[in-house]
């Protein structure tokens, strides 16, 4: 069995984002050199997270409204007023939202692979959902696999 790992970096625009990033984790599966296995693609984010869906302009709108009604941004939340008030050093953003968006949708996907593709419709694709926009986004993608 062989592992290959990789880091890639993205970075967002905004504070909602979907950025495909499905051309990426091909690539580096391409490196590998694996042929049957599985694909990790890992968000080590607490704010971000990784999600499977249509690459469909329309439907990311709609991805989005759906995030804002269901976690809407000016909600109190408590999260907010710890990272405010703590005595360490913080960035000063009231991300509560962010969070919750993110435990939402999960922080990984793993996909299989076969014949050195994933086993993915032309349809899916792979996105770095942002919740806490705009960053600079690490994302670990690992091969396992023959």
């Amino acid at each position: 069995m062989k592992v290959y790992k990789k880091k890639i970096e993205i970075k967002s625009q905004t504070q909602i984002e979907f950025i495909d990033i499905t051309d990426k984790v091909e690539e580096i599966i391409d490196h590998s050199g694996i042929r049957e296995g599985q694909v990790l693609v890992y968000a080590p984010h607490t704010s971000a997270g990784i999600v499977v869906n249509h690459n469909e302009p329309m439907l990311l709108q709609d991805f989005m409204r759906v995030l804002y009604k269901v976690v809407p941004v000016n909600d109190q939340y408590s999260h907010d007023l710890f990272e405010l008030n703590k005595s360490n050093a913080s960035d000063g953003r009231s991300n509560g939202h962010s969070h919750c968006k993110s435990m939402l949708l999960g922080i990984s996907a793993t996909l299989p692979i076969e014949k050195g593709r994933m086993l993915i419709t032309e349809k899916q694709s792979i996105f770095l959902a942002e919740m806490d926009g705009s960053r600079t986004r690490e994302i670990v993608i690992q091969v396992i696999g023959l």
